[in-house]
């Protein structure tokens, strides 16, 4: 029986999942909270609205509200990601803004505006909880007033502005996650001092609270430089819980009578790298439960976990990643997907089991499966004797077959981080190159999370060798089984994957096209000019500058020019303060003046990530384009073309 599909080259296939339908699906939830009386709060961030984070909040009805007036954006800087920025309170809401970076009150009895607490935009805040018998906020400070490094601490602010802000810890050049007791009478955080980041060493604290509101009687819990904690949180009953990698994989521990107990041993993760603040993967529910997310071969899954019995139980679910889990005790709220569908304000039910989707009702336009592509864990060989992982998506669309014998084109991602992971829910930005024909392989190269602590240090002193060795033999890997065309691999990545994908090009000869989205170049300017959270992280991943400075040259592709030949397409936010402009455009120039194929794209007013929907438009579209002049095959659909230097003219 003939086939009533089209007959077409790889990567010209039509797609319905254009680049506006990606950037439309860049509205990211964040940050839920669940009241006591069932009130769901959380964060959307809308590209449509130039990448504005509006605080919604969903009744008992089901009704859905805004809960910031536009011209507000709930945001901050601290440690230039941020994270948790608002508070919920019996009667308001507390929120970092963005566009002035002040702390505000928002009275949600009345019908007011907001009303700014604090008058220093030079001062940063993030992480509040409210110490409900002292009457006063405290949160994670970051002073950016002072001359040189800005200095963290945690503080406390008056909810009503009038009496200004009290210091409380200090002296430690990180602090996260403050957490109030049950009962108010001690406080519990987290602390870190350069070169470490939170997700290789990190030390949990616990203190009492005086009288007078003083922080006494300070002890280390947990922690040190070769132990990760993360996610502290006080049960009902006043026991203090926290995840630490202390036994390879970050799993659920307690402090109880001055002890430390693994509550459940297990070779999976409990929890990811915390680039931002506010990340949950487990809550309270009655019964002295545990509702849990773990990761575990590429894919989150959930679990409930009776701390008194240890007993262990999957929850069934059509879930693969599950973030923000939260609870009020009794029900619990959390950001679900799954790899056939998009992420979504989810409600569980610990008494019926039962998962009720809130937000959105409906999930937009359905898209047929016939143009989706699932992805399945890969492991593969790699350099010295290892296995790395990745997430392979091989081509899919109900419309389309390939017009001859070749193979799909491969596009390697390498993740950003480096500390991080690839995740495995829909992403229409890989839908989208799946069904144009490209085959696509999402890297967890060696550093990556989810596989236990030694997989996450191999890129100590590392980087640059075996991230970029993992990209390439995941490549080399999938040509040998004969899925992609060994003549046209394209690694692409943003940010450290830009680092990753720039050095793939310069150090290895497998790929024969890539495109850095505000990708390092040049590891000298980076660990010379960029924000105080990621200052010291090369430290660790290269070694301590300028003691190394020949390696971080040996390691930048900037210097390693004449050994690129591949076509390279950059993308750069002009307001980068991670990774700052002249990366790109140092890269690009001198590609260009070199005779490849390039071309840069900058966008005004953009940081590090895209948020406006009209660029993130603009970088899907382009970077097909370029990919269709490099390989010499046509695009069914008229797109803005891109000013590529040193094209042949047979291109």
């Amino acid at each position: 029986m003939p086939s009533s599909r089209i007959s077409a080259l790889y990567g010209s296939w039509k797609s319905p999942i254009t680049a506006a339908r990606v950037a439309s699906s860049s509205n990211a939830y964040f940050e839920t909270k669940l009241t006591t009386d069932g009130t769901v709060f959380f964060i959307e961030r809308r590209p449509g609205e130039q990448g504005r984070h509006v605080i919604l909040r969903v009744k008992g009805d089901g009704q859905v509200e805004e809960v910031i007036p536009p011209g507000f954006n709930a945001r901050t800087r601290v440690h230039e990601y941020g994270g948790a920025s608002y508070l919920v309170t019996k009667d308001s809401v507390f929120f970092s803004n963005f566009g002035d970076l002040l702390v505000y009150k928002l009275d949600l009895s009345k019908s007011a505006s907001p009303v700014p607490i604090t008058s220093n935009s030079q001062t940063y805040y993030a992480d509040f909880i409210f110490d409900e018998r002292r009457r006063r906020l405290i949160s994670v400070r970051e002073d950016h007033a002072v001359s040189g490094e800005a200095v963290n601490t945690i503080a406390s602010l008056d909810p009503n502005g009038k009496d200004g802000v009290t210091v409380l810890i200090s002296g430690n050049d990180f602090y996260s996650s403050p957490r109030l007791s049950p009962d108010g009478s001690k406080l519990a955080w987290l602390t870190w001092n350069h070169p470490s980041l939170p997700f290789f060493g990190s030390e949990l604290w616990v203190g009492d609270i005086s009288n007078g509101g003083a922080i006494v009687n300070r002890r280390k819990v947990a922690g040190g430089i070769e132990e990760s904690i993360a996610e502290p949180r006080w049960s009902p009953d006043g026991v203090l819980y926290f995840v630490s990698d202390r036994s390879n994989w970050w799993n659920i521990h307690r402090f109880d009578n001055n002890t430390v107990e693994n509550v459940y041993p297990a070779n999976f993760e409990f929890a990811g790298a915390h680039w931002v603040f506010g990340l949950s993967s487990y809550a309270f529910i009655p019964k002295s439960e545990i509702l849990c997310s773990f990761v575990k071969d590429g894919f989150c899954r959930l679990a409930v976990l009776d701390v008194r019995s240890k007993l262990f139980r999957e929850v069934a679910n059509p879930f693969t990643e599950v973030s923000y889990v939260e609870s009020n005790t009794h029900n619990v709220i959390m950001i679900a997907g799954s790899s056939s569908s998009p992420d979504a304000i989810v409600l569980f039910d610990p008494s019926n089991s039962k998962f009720t989707t809130i937000y959105p009702k409906t999930g937009g336009e359905k898209l047929d499966s016939s143009y989706l592509s699932l992805p399945t864990s890969i492991e593969y060989p790699t350099e010295g004797n290892k296995t790395a992982y990745a997430l392979y998506y091989s081509p899919k669309n109900g419309d389309y077959e390939a017009s001859d014998s070749s193979l799909p084109p491969l596009i390697v991602i390498s993740h950003g981080g480096p500390t991080s992971r690839c995740r495995s829910d829909l992403n229409l930005g890989i839908q989208f190159w799946t069904s144009r024909g490209f085959a696509v392989a999402d890297v967890n190269y060696g550093g990556s999370t989810g596989y236990g602590r030694e997989y996450r240090i191999r890129l100590d002193g590392t980087w640059g060798v075996v991230d970029v060795d993992d990209c390439m033999n995941a490549a080399m890997f999938l040509a040998r089984e004969n899925k992609v065309d060994k003549t046209r691999l394209i690694i692409r990545g943003g940010s450290a994957g830009g680092y990753t994908t720039l050095s793939a090009l310069a150090f290895r000869k497998a790929f024969m096209a890539g495109a850095s989205y505000y990708g390092i170049s040049d590891l000298e300017i980076f660990a010379k000019d960029t924000h105080k959270f990621e200052s010291r992280y090369l430290d660790m991943l290269v070694g301590p500058f300028p003691e190394k400075r020949e390696l971080y040259r040996e390691r930048s592709a900037i210097n390693y020019l004449d050994e690129i030949s591949a076509p390279v397409i950059f993308f750069q936010g002009l307001e980068d303060m991670v990774v700052p402009p002249n990366q790109a455009e140092m890269m690009f120039d001198a590609l260009r003046n070199k005779g490849l194929p390039t071309a840069y794209i900058a966008f005004e007013g953009e940081q590090h990530g895209f948020r406006q929907a009209k660029n993130i438009i603009r970088s899907y579209e382009a970077e097909l384009y370029f990919y269709s002049r490099v390989f010499n095959f046509d695009l069914p659909e008229i797109i803005e073309p891109v000013k590529i230097e040193n094209l042949p003219r047979s291109s």
